[in-house]
């Protein structure tokens, strides 16, 4: 069987983390690949070390004074090294970055050796070879990721090594510039990895004991979700659970091999599996929820709306016209609602109403500000009955006013359009029902 293990920020923002880490990977001799974050926040006070890195650059591109911040992100990463004493010396690691800095190598240069420097101290610690993410993790000329590239070369290295630790989150253009995928990227590089691999196994290491029903600063120590299917988890991830990057999710889906969500502090727990399918009944008829404020309703209303062809077509092609995407688009006979997010919106709003108007000529159109959205998600909801009446109860008793219903055909998920104010109680609402009472 073979693992690999990726292991965030927090895991690794110091020696005491360093050798929880290595407890793991030593005791599961499967665990063969490691893909390895920055050192994260050491407290609630502290800086990530890519943060110090950003600033650190800045100061280097603007040709101000910027080695006493090297300095001090040299000094993180030798109190790591000490810690676990180590005879790993970043001298001359340190000595190219400065004169990549003063060459003004590009800031994504700058963010990425935080990854690639903890992956030296990684591989040295664990006795495995080390790989140069930017060697194996392709990007064409515009920056795009190359998946099939990649895993060509990536699958060529690994069947060269039984044993590695492949830095997250950067790789390399055709030229050897190196790009960075978006912040938290480091979880789409152990995809990747997994993926070229052959992996039997995706385990996804952070300071959180899996998937979370719902949000912990709403819930108070909400239910910990024990299998979870790639389509539940895109569609709680897009809501704003945040758990894992939503991007991390496609390499694996397509090669099938599960990923699980762990907690290095507490790695006894079982975490979170996620799968493409399973016959895994959940514990609860949902499987999550999740949500977000910060949405607009465009009500449009035109009689006969129904049928005149085109008529949804020219509605959305004045969003379209001013750049704007759209989250939901639920319809009646003479009616049609587009919920938008506001702050997209809010600068555009007249040229987005001015084109409405001239393209479909409705009778009205009213504008609902402030609003939220949740998502309650569950494959278990397909076999229950009475699911969206039991939300509406939920809400009714909780005084919460529902502007928006929208359920997918594949039953997997119900939307709630509420006021932005009504946000936490309408989650405590639902929560209740399908969780705490479980009626």
């Amino acid at each position: 069987m073979t693992k690999v293990v990726k292991f965030g920020g927090s895991s690794l923002a110091s020696a005491v983390q360093f050798a929880k880490v290595g407890d793991i990977i030593r005791s599961d001799e499967s665990r063969k690949y490691v893909v390895p974050s920055a050192p994260g926040k050491r407290n609630d006070k502290d800086i990530k070390v890519t943060d110090m890195l950003y600033s650190c650059y800045a100061a280097a591109e603007a040709g101000e004074e910027y080695k006493p911040k090297l300095k001090k992100i040299k000094d993180r990463f030798d109190s790591i090294i000490n810690g676990l004493h180590l005879k790993t010396s970043l001298e001359q690691e340190f000595r190219t970055i400065a004169e990549n800095f003063e060459q003004k190598a590009g800031v994504e240069y700058a963010a990425s050796r935080g990854e690639y420097l903890n992956g030296i101290i990684m591989a040295d610690y664990l006795g495995y070879t080390f790989i140069d993410a930017a060697e194996v993790i392709v990007f064409d000329d515009k920056g795009e990721f190359d998946a099939e590239k990649t895993d060509k070369v990536l699958s060529a290295r690994l069947r060269k090594c039984d044993r590695a630790v492949i830095p997250g989150f950067y790789g390399a253009k055709k030229d050897g510039t190196v790009h960075t995928f978006s912040r938290g990227g480091s979880d789409i590089t152990g995809s990747i990895v997994a993926k070229a691999a052959g992996a039997d196994l995706y385990e996804n290491w952070t300071d959180v004991s899996g998937f979370l029903i719902a949000d912990p600063r709403i819930i108070q120590n909400p239910e910990v979700i024990q299998v979870i299917t790639y389509r539940e988890l895109r569609e709680l991830s897009y809501m704003g659970a945040t758990v894992l990057h939503e991007d991390a999710v496609f390499p694996v889906r397509k090669a099938g091999i599960p990923i699980n969500i762990r907690n290095t502090n507490q790695p006894e727990d079982k975490g979170t599996l996620i799968v493409e399918n399973t016959c895994h009944h959940s514990k609860f008829t949902i499987t999550g929820i999740a949500g977000k404020k910060g949405f607009v309703a465009v009500n449009v209303d035109k009689d006969m709306m129904n049928s005149e062809v085109g008529f949804g077509r020219k509605v959305l092609s004045a969003f379209e016209q001013s750049g704007i995407s759209f989250e939901h688009m639920p319809s009646g006979i003479d009616t049609m609602t587009v919920f938008v997010h506001q702050e997209e919106f809010e600068g555009k709003e007249q040229q987005v109403l001015s084109a409405i108007n001239r393209l479909a000529k409705p009778d009205t159109v009213d504008l609902e500000a402030d609003l939220a959205l949740v998502a309650v998600v569950g494959r278990g909801m397909r076999s229950t009955r009475g699911t969206a009446g039991r939300i509406f109860s939920a809400l009714s008793h909780a005084n919460v006013n529902v502007k928006m219903i929208d359920q997918g055909s594949s039953e997997l998920n119900i939307i709630i359009g509420v006021a932005n104010n009504d946000f936490e109680t309408a989650i405590k609402a639902i929560y209740d029902i399908f969780v705490t009472t479980q009626l």
